[in-house]
């Protein structure tokens, strides 16, 4: 979605009058408005319907936007748009800075020098990528130093130095590594934290092979470090390395003092480091803007319209434990019949949720079918075989016709609890959890319902809520509260009640068959 903010407010909505008019049903007449102000521009909602989301997170008062912000109009489906601040445009920024750089090149200037390249980093730092930010510090530091190549490698978690960027005078990107001194970067790396060396030609039978078989005059090699906040020992941690070096001349680099290179490594590793930290904010505010659409998909896929039929009453709650879960559930119906799923796929999180979507939807469609519930089973269990998925998934499988007569598969799951006039049994045969055993076969049983009778069928995040003291919640607890009545909802709120506390450590679901009897 693209606008151009000419004025302040600009306002968005479906009003035709609008700055910025959307046509989307979950979108309000007036629904936000972006106004500038404090050097900035920040983002209201006006009251809307549906509500205005930053980067996944609801709206609640004005928020100034920064570069790449997302924002979605009327729920994490709506419209989307991101916001782009033309002036922040990094390219731009590194181009003006360096025609501002002062045209000196004698040692003379060194502190003018300095006190350029800080402030040309603080002012870069608001800039956007990583990528951008060392690119800035490469074709800053070749016009500093007047070096023929440059260099930065950044240190992966693992320890090791990998080349991020670099760039030639001419602004040219250098991807080869090769032709450049490994000797120096391990000396700058280690105790003695830098490798500066004006002439080559003067370290004699010392130069190492690279040095002498690329004919390398003059190198620069700084280690890149910093004391993170992160780090538990405050100790100055490896960022990486500055890289410069030249091949034909020698009289730009000798011309560089010293304590101004060092200073200039200090200012480059705040720098990345600021960028580093920056590029992990955002993976985290990615991360969080895909999982609450995720958490949206996955409650859509759950609100689940339930039929109303003259024969039964079906009735469900579900509380994922976290964002997504791996619970699910759903229902089929036709006029003669009614058909059921409850499973819990092992696991939490997103890898259990996007297994559970996909195998609603598989479900769903066998129910709809009105395909045996033994081949349904069949089928779930040789499709999580033959993916090679190394997850399983527990589940019941009910079909429930006018005339009472109910047939069940139970596969590894809960076994149903069936209540009638204040007794209480079990549809206890039972299957292998689907995706265990390539071999499992699968049977259903069948028994006969008289009206009045009720279903309770719950995941194990119902029985196995804990107190504080440890002690699980279990069957006995949830027997007693059917017998008392209690539909789903109910249910919930005793296992809340007993935990003291709507936190849960897995996924909950509960569902409720009520058959009425023909009418």
């Amino acid at each position: 979605m693209e606008g151009t903010l000419t004025h302040s407010p600009f306002t968005i909505g479906r009003r035709s009058d609008n700055d910025l008019v959307i046509s989307h049903p979950s979108v309000s007449r007036l629904h936000a408005q972006i106004v500038e102000k404090d050097g900035g521009f920040h983002i209201l909602d006006r009251g809307s319907r549906e509500g205005t989301f930053v980067n996944g997170d609801r709206l609640q008062a004005s928020h100034r936007l920064k570069q790449t912000d997302s924002i979605h109009f009327g729920s994490m489906r709506g419209p989307v748009m991101v916001f782009r601040n033309p002036e922040r445009d990094s390219t731009s920024s590194i181009r003006e800075l360096l025609e501002q750089m002062p045209d000196t090149g004698t040692s003379s200037s060194g502190l003018e020098k300095l006190r350029w390249f800080v402030e040309s980093a603080r002012r870069l730092n608001a800039t956007g990528t990583l990528d951008q930010i060392l690119t800035a510090l490469l074709e800053t530091t070749l016009q500093l130093t007047g070096a023929e190549r440059a260099y930065v490698f950044l240190r992966e978690s693992s320890g090791e130095l990998k080349l991020a960027l670099g760039r030639g005078r001419g602004g040219e990107r250098l991807s080869d590594k090769s032709t450049i001194s490994h000797h120096a970067i391990a000396r700058a790396t280690g105790a003695s934290s830098d490798f500066i060396v004006t002439d080559t030609l003067e370290l004699a039978e010392h130069r190492s092979e690279s040095i002498v078989a690329h004919n390398i005059r003059s190198v620069i090699c700084l280690a890149l470090r910093c004391v993170r906040e992160t780090s538990p020992s405050r100790q100055r941690e490896l960022l990486g390395v500055l890289y410069l070096d030249s091949r034909t001349s020698t009289r730009s680099l000798s011309e560089i003092d010293h304590n101004l290179l060092q200073a200039i490594a200090a200012d480059a590793a705040a720098l990345i480091d600021n960028a580093q930290m920056a590029v992990a904010v955002e993976s985290g505010r990615h991360n969080r803007e895909e999982l609450a659409i995720a958490a949206q998909i996955q409650r859509s896929l759950m609100a689940i319209k339930l039929p109303t039929l003259p024969f039964a009453a079906v009735s469900a709650r579900y509380l994922p434990c976290r964002d997504v879960g791996g619970d699910f559930y759903d229902v089929s119906a036709d006029s003669g019949s009614i058909s059921i799923v409850l499973a819990d796929v092992s696991g939490k999180g997103i890898p259990a949720a996007l297994l559970a979507s996909t195998l609603q939807g598989m479900i769903y469609s066998q129910l709809a079918a009105r395909q045996p519930l033994a081949e349904i089973a069949a089928i779930v269990n040789r499709f999580l075989r033959d993916k090679e998925i190394d997850k399983y998934a527990t589940m019941s499988l009910l079909r429930l016709s006018s005339a009472g007569t109910l047939e069940y598969i139970n596969c590894g799951h809960i076994p149903p609890i069936v209540e009638h006039d204040g007794s209480l049994w079990r549809l206890s045969e039972n299957n292998m959890p689907v995706g265990l055993d390539p071999t499992a076969t699968y049977r259903s049983s069948t028994a006969q319902l008289e009206p009045g009778t009720r279903i309770l069928l719950v995941t194990d995040g119902i029985t196995e809520t804990r107190d504080a003291n440890g002690e699980f919640f279990e069957e006995d607890r949830l027997e007693a509260a059917i017998l008392k009545g209690a539909d789903p909802d109910a249910i919930l709120e005793a296992a809340e009640a007993f935990a003291g506390s709507p936190t849960a450590e897995d996924d909950r679901t509960v569902l409720e068959i009520v058959y009425t009897g023909e009418k």
